[in-house]
């Protein structure tokens, strides 16, 4: 029987859709609409395509899903805070986030950022939830799913890739300079996501198979944002829920600007190459994984 990815994707997105909004069921921030931003800017639809990660790769070393709901959604809200912070008039000014207004908008600035940094805290909440309803993660894999998510997100991460993405804006960058950028900004989460799946497995101590399973994370992290590129120039606003050319009139390094759009997509498809190259070596049923590197460089939104 074919493998149907996109009826994956879309259980994965229901399955931590449902856990994550069980999570606030006795939380009350009220007269504050703190919850409710949080939420909002959680909540708010998304491809979940990193928690689908974790979830993926754990499954596919024998872990149950209920061990890798905590360790899915954590990433998650790490994710929604970034977008949040990101949409500000102080970063990227962005009144649309699919297809919704921005959390700034729908609520207010001064929200947006506690709900973002209150994600941010969230996060590793959960982390330490799952280890008092999950009796199958140790103690090291708890403090390693910590170190893992929080150096993906910060200044080893995310948060430098978005500063870096900042300071380059109406200036001409390097191929070598931008792949940094996004390796950090859009790759570290993405490469968080796979090994956060692996952690919770039992193979967490094969170091072997994180090597392997770091350098395919490595090369869809970066293939995820080559196609963003080129979904900011030839993507369809309905489909991607923000204006379409914001790089652009942004004056932001991209692949296309680098290398045009025929080698953009170019670099695309040679990092999808070399993804199913390393997932050859890999001694498990890599089938999901696969559709995953597929899906990522054929994406319309």
């Amino acid at each position: 029987m074919n493998y149907d990815f996109s009826q994956d994707l879309k259980q994965v997105q229901n399955r931590i859709n449902h856990f994550m909004l069980a999570q606030f069921e006795h939380i009350d921030s009220q007269p504050s609409p703190l919850v409710e931003a949080m939420k909002y800017g959680l909540l708010l639809g998304g491809k979940r395509i990193r928690p689908f990660l974790v979830y993926a790769t754990g499954e596919m070393l024998g872990t149950d899903a209920n061990t890798l709901d905590y360790a899915a959604a954590a990433i998650e809200c790490i994710h929604a805070y970034s977008l949040i912070h990101d949409d500000l008039p102080a970063m990227d000014n962005d009144e649309l986030r699919r297809g919704q207004p921005t959390c700034h908008i729908a609520f207010d600035h001064a929200t947006a950022i506690l709900a973002g940094d209150a994600l941010q805290a969230f996060a590793f909440e959960l982390l330490t939830k799952s280890s008092e309803k999950s009796t199958t993660l140790s103690a090291q894999q708890q403090l390693k799913l910590v170190q893992t998510l929080s150096q993906a997100s910060g200044v080893n991460g995310m948060c430098l890739g978005q500063s870096l993405d900042l300071i380059s804006e109406h200036k001409q960058v390097s191929l070598t300079e931008l792949e940094r950028i996004h390796r950090n900004k859009t790759g570290a989460l993405l490469s968080a996501a796979v090994m956060m799946g692996f952690l919770c497995s039992p193979y967490f101590n094969d170091k072997n198979l994180a090597q392997k399973l770091a350098a395919y994370s490595n090369a869809i992290g970066l293939a995820f944002q080559v196609q963003d590129d080129i979904l900011d120039i030839e993507g369809n606003q309905a489909e991607i829920g923000k204006p379409v050319g914001s790089d652009l009139d942004l004056d932001k390094s991209t692949y296309p600007k680098l290398l045009g759009l025929e080698g953009a997509k170019q670099k695309a498809q040679e990092l999808y190459q070399s993804a199913v190259k390393i997932l050859d070596e890999i001694e498990f049923d890599t089938t999901v994984l696969r559709a995953l590197a597929e899906f990522i460089i054929q994406r319309k939104n």
